[in-house]
């Protein structure tokens, strides 16, 4: 996330928010509260509907009418009457994935992140979820090895052997049960800066069939 996030309060003047965000070249702020927690965020989209508003005095432009919700953002001069609400907020320990489906799913481009009080502690955009992409592939290995095979899955360092090339993981080797492959492959899958994961892991117990299936 980025910290030292610009910000707005809720009583922000219109002309004023254009002012923030021309200032310091981003496209849109959170608005907060008294105890700097995210009401919501003011984009330009949401200010450029009080520009869209307005009537054209010439009568050569041609607009659908406006829905009611639109009307009252076109008529709004303050943060708090203008921002799109509520805010869509993350905990700064959700993972780059959480984060993306979260952004997916509300169809918005960034969220601010909040602590356990909903007090905002920054900001995480789409830019800043590609760039885990950027990751070097040492680095996505050894955490891969340490933290996933070893601390949590406590698999022992010869029976899985891990090749990552441009993020694309592979997996080869042997465990006992079958049932720890698809364990392996969803926490290699949500390791930062992993593209894909593909496994060729054999297995010498079959635990999805039924007892006593032996490969």
């Amino acid at each position: 996330m980025t910290r030292g996030v610009v910000r707005a309060p809720r009583d922000m003047p219109f002309k004023e928010l254009v002012m923030l965000l021309a200032e310091n070249d981003v496209t849109a702020v959170p608005v907060v509260d008294a105890s700097d927690r995210p009401m919501g965020v003011v984009s330009e989209a949401d200010l450029l509907r009080k520009v869209s508003g307005q009537a054209d005095a010439s009568g050569r432009v041609l607009l659908p009418h406006p829905e009611a919700w639109e009307r009252a953002k076109a008529e709004g001069a303050r943060a708090e009457e203008l921002m799109s609400a509520p805010a869509v907020c993350v905990r700064p320990e959700w993972t780059a994935a959480e984060a993306a489906r979260l952004m997916a799913v509300h169809d918005i481009k960034r969220l601010p992140v909040v602590d356990e009080t909903d007090t905002l502690l920054g900001i995480v955009s789409r830019g800043d979820l590609l760039r885990i992409f950027l990751r070097h592939d040492d680095a996505i290995h050894d955490e891969i090895c340490r933290d996933v095979l070893s601390r949590t899955l406590r698999l022992a360092p010869s029976s899985v052997t891990v090749e990552v090339r441009e993020g694309e993981v592979t997996l080869s080797g042997s465990v006992e049960m079958r049932s720890m492959i698809p364990i392996i492959v969803r926490l290699c899958q949500g390791v930062d800066g992993v593209v894909s994961v593909s496994e060729r892991v054999s297995f010498r117990t079959d635990d999805t069939q039924g007892p006593s299936a032996v490969v």
